[in-house]
């Protein structure tokens, strides 16, 4: 684990996804699997970079909102905390593509720009567990790729988090805000 991308403050998740390591589970990916994931939380755990958690969380609720650009800028700001190579430096490219793509038919109404963009997010995600940092990266990709073929595909569709669909709240908001005003 980096230090500085740990924060004992962010909350665990609701499952167990990659990226949490419940009690007892060290620093590996070995997770205590004796307990359900409500037991791990009630005896505490750590993410393996709690920062990126955080700025997942700001970054989905976002784009569930519509704040495409604001999303973008929540998972890029937090792509600079990793090098390349790395799954956490992937993922967090490949979901500045996906909200950038979806800037772009939004904003610019450019299915050609979005479709590029998506492309490259599939690149970046390809691998990627299926459960990263509470994401449902498999159903990210899946709608990429439906939206590649139909970019109506992306219409009303909202990224899943701890298998819930979250919108924003003030809180997300604020976040970008400080990232804005820190560049």
């Amino acid at each position: 684990m980096d230090e500085h991308t740990r924060d004992p403050g962010v909350a665990p998740p609701l499952g167990d996804p990659t990226g949490w390591h419940a009690a007892g589970g060290g620093d590996t990916d070995d997770r205590d699997t004796g307990g359900s994931p409500g037991d791990a939380r009630v005896a505490g755990g750590h993410w393996e970079h709690a920062t990126l958690r955080r700025a997942t969380e700001h970054g989905v609720r976002l784009f569930n909102a519509g704040e495409y650009h604001e999303s973008h800028d929540c998972f890029e700001d937090e792509w600079y905390n990793y090098g390349s190579g790395t799954a956490e430096s992937a993922f967090l490219h490949g979901m500045v593509q996906v909200a950038a793509g979806a800037y772009k038919r939004a904003d610019f109404e450019s299915d050609a720009g979005m479709r590029s963009l998506f492309e490259t997010a599939l690149e970046y995600l390809r691998g990627i567990p299926d459960d990263f940092y509470g994401v449902d990266v498999d159903d990210v990709r899946a709608t990429l790729r439906a939206a590649l073929g139909d970019p109506a595909a992306l219409d009303g569709w909202r990224i899943a988090l701890d298998d819930a669909r979250p919108e924003a709240y003030p809180a997300d908001y604020e976040y970008a805000e400080r990232i804005d005003e820190a560049h």
